[in-house]
């Protein structure tokens, strides 16, 4: 190969997180075959680092080791480095967060790697401080103990890499596929209940995260079983997560998560998937609540999603920073001189009373608002005075230094803001919400499509790099998402051409499901293959929801057929650790239990909207809606094929599996059924076919 200069060569990266670092005396390189390959030729290890633009503990050790030019000659002497953005390359991130697992140590970021030339782990750490604290060794010196080991006990070194890459191999590409029992998802929500915090919410401990893909399966319990607790222990935690300091009660958006277990102190950067994320449970939540503190919040968040984070000709930035001026929430947090100052003496009492403003601070002797010693709304006088408060103090901060923002416009985050966004406008009745949703889908198709293909990123004018799995999934469901809002076949057809793609590159054909990364990625040693939920939902629920939807709008049974295969790959995993699969379990109720509601009729007509409005108007997490104009028909595997309007009028059928309602055209009727009768049907479906799956059990024990 030809060498590589002796230099930082991020100087040419798209990521902004990547570019923090390109005046760094550290030699870093972009992960690429180039760096990999010149790893092996100098016969070095690799210091592989791993973050994110938002990352508070990413930037305190790029200001205290990776820009000293003693660690960095340290670094450059003896390692090639480089530098992954977590976010461009989740799958590089995601092998050596479970690497560093498998070596008896919790990931995080920064993810700080120790590789082999050939790219096996054998050592890291999350942050390591620039002198010895905390019980971290100090990263000069363990740089130093890294290097002694590696010249001095090589072969031990090597031995343990390999046993790290096996673990691997054996975790994501081991298991044979398995029959699951739907009865399961019964039992884990029962599981998952048990461990929601009974007093604030959320996972019992602390950190706490928002966790919404487990908070979603457990509504779904609600919903499905009517069972009190489970849609208690939803209601509690968005509760507290909207009123707790997690919210920023001035500009609208959650922050990445709370340092407690009161959701009190966030870690204050604000990631564009964790708020699409609580946007769409809070829409499907308020659809059976009416919860005026759920509108409120869909409002205020979706006004700053439009407000500050699009870019990209309507596209979505990745994330807002948790730092501004090199402190962490300096742009948050008041002292009570500065809430005096800009509310004065008639208002700002009660804004302090229902705030939590105090002399002393709650957090490092600041102020992070919060509502928690006053939830819920006050009288109506009142509310409007604190309206204006925050107002007031939201045109103060805007003064002051803002966050950096991450620019970078990602396939998967940017798929479910616009499934979120265009599902909440249809349900809060905010056109303009859909509209942005549509131009945003458009403007990432624009950038990161190119015919079937789909790039993960773009920043700076370039696409960087394919999507993983995860990208195709989000974006596809956005699709389809889309495509029942508009009854626009390009959406569909967008849908269908990246789950062919997916098929191809992605699909395991062997043991079924999908690969995170595609067969063309050349940089992956081992592909990850997992049914389990991380930051974001799992990329396998999403793509089982995804082809089951398919199924039912196409008729093509070999979606159908493709949805249970990708089941069938983690019937074993569902089996040991069911608890972590939460976006897997869900999407099984869309294989075997949607509810898909068939409305037929102009839909300029009054009478049409009316019944699209009463299906919009209750929480049904498994719908599939699709609205036919008079004479079309729909694929001849679908339930209602041949079924039409109703005495002239326009007309609805609620179908689920082969069964359907009888013609319903009274949208009072419509709304009042869709609480009742497809749930029931539900439970039933779940019992009989796990009867079922234990009657050939029994037969072979005779």
């Amino acid at each position: 190969m030809t060498a590589l200069p002796a230099r930082n060569l991020l100087g040419n990266a798209t990521s902004p997180y990547l570019l923090l670092h390109k005046d760094n005396p550290v030699h870093w390189r972009p992960w690429s075959p180039e760096a990999l390959a010149e790893a092996k030729a100098l016969d070095k290890p690799i210091l592989l680092s791993t973050g994110y633009t938002a990352c508070h503990w990413c930037h305190v050790m790029a200001n205290e080791s990776f820009a000293d030019a003693a660690t960095a000659e340290v670094m450059n002497a003896h390692f090639v480095c480089i530098k992954v953005d977590r976010e461009e390359r989740p799958e590089v991130d995601l092998t050596y967060q479970t690497a560093l697992q498998a070596l008896g140590q919790q990931g995080g970021w920064p993810l700080t790697m120790f590789l082999t030339p050939d790219g096996k782990a054998f050592g890291g750490g999350t942050y390591f401080p620039a002198a010895e604290s905390n019980g971290r060794p100090a990263f000069a010196k363990f740089l130093a103990d890294i290097h002694t080991a590696w010249t001095e006990r090589r072969a031990e070194i090597e031995e343990t890499a390999g046993k790290v890459r096996d673990a691997l191999v054996r975790l994501w590409g081991t298991d044979e596929p398995r029959q699951v029992n739907p009865a399961i998802i019964d039992v884990v929500s029962r599981r998952l209940t048990q461990r929601v915090d009974l007093f604030f919410g959320g996972m019992e401990g602390a950190p706490k995260f928002p966790q919404t893909h487990a908070l979603t399966f457990i509504w779904r319990a609600f919903m499905r079983t009517a069972a009190a607790p489970f849609g208690q222990a939803v209601g509690l935690t968005l509760d507290n997560m909207s009123q707790g300091g997690i919210y920023d009660h001035l500009g609208g958006g959650y922050a990445r998560y709370s340092t407690d277990e009161r959701w009190l102190v966030p870690h204050f950067e604000k990631m564009l998937h964790d708020n699409a994320s609580i946007i769409e449970l809070l829409t499907l939540v308020w659809q059976h609540t009416r919860s005026p503190l759920y509108a409120a919040r869909v409002d205020e968040t979706v006004d700053w999603l439009l407000r500050e984070m699009v870019t990209h000709d309507g596209a979505f930035a990745a994330a807002l920073d948790s730092d501004s001026e090199g402190e962490e929430g300096r742009f948050y947090v008041w002292s009570e001189a500065e809430i005096d100052e800009v509310l004065g003496p008639n208002d700002a009492p009660l804004f302090k009373q229902v705030y939590g403003v105090t002399p002393q601070g709650n957090w490092q002797g600041h102020n992070v608002l919060h509502r928690l010693g006053a939830m819920g709304f006050l009288r109506p006088d009142q509310e409007a005075v604190l309206t204006r408060c925050r107002r007031m103090l939201l045109m103060a901060r805007a003064k002051r230094v803002r966050p950096q923002r991450d620019d970078k416009a990602l396939a998967d985050w940017n798929g479910m803001a616009i499934a979120a966004l265009a599902e909440a406008g249809a349900v809060f009745r905010k056109p303009e919400w859909e509209l942005a949703a549509i131009r945003a889908f458009w403007a990432i198709e624009a950038k990161l499509g190119e015919g079937d293909k789909l790039h993960q990123s773009w920043c700076g004018g370039r696409s960087a790099n394919e999507a993983t799995a995860e990208g195709y999934a989000e974006l596809s469901r956005a699709a389809l998402i889309l495509h029942e809002l508009t009854m626009d076949k390009r959406y569909l057809d967008k849908a269908v051409a990246w789950m062919e793609r997916i098929e191809t590159k992605f699909a395991d054909p062997a043991k079924g499901g999908y690969f995170l990364s595609s067969a063309d990625a050349g940089d992956i040693d081992v592909r990850i293959k997992t049914a389990y939920d991380g930051a974001t939902p799992n990329y396998n629920g999403v793509l089982v929801e995804v082809l089951a939807r398919l199924a039912s709008l196409t008729g093509e049974e070999k979606y159908r057929q493709r949805a249970n295969a990708a089941v069938l790959a983690f019937g074993a995993e569902l089996e040991r650790n069911p608890m972590g699969a939460a976006s897997l379990l869900n999407a099984m109720e869309f294989i075997f239990a949607s509810v898909q509601i068939v409305v037929i009729g102009d839909e300029r007509s009054p009478d049409t909207q009316t019944l699209i409005r009463a299906v919009f108007d209750r929480s049904l997490p498994s719908r599939i809606l699709t609205v036919l104009r008079p004479g079309e028909k729909l694929p001849k595997g679908h339930p209602a094929h041949g079924k039409g309007l109703e005495g002239g009028k326009a007309t609805a059928y609620v179908c689920t599996t082969t069964t359907c309602s009888q013609p319903v055209t009274d949208p009072a009727l419509l709304f009042n059924g869709l609480i009742a009768e497809p749930f029931r049907r539900i439970a039933q479906m779940q019992q009989a076919q796990a009867a079922a799956q234990q009657r050939p059990a029994a037969a072979n024990n005779r």
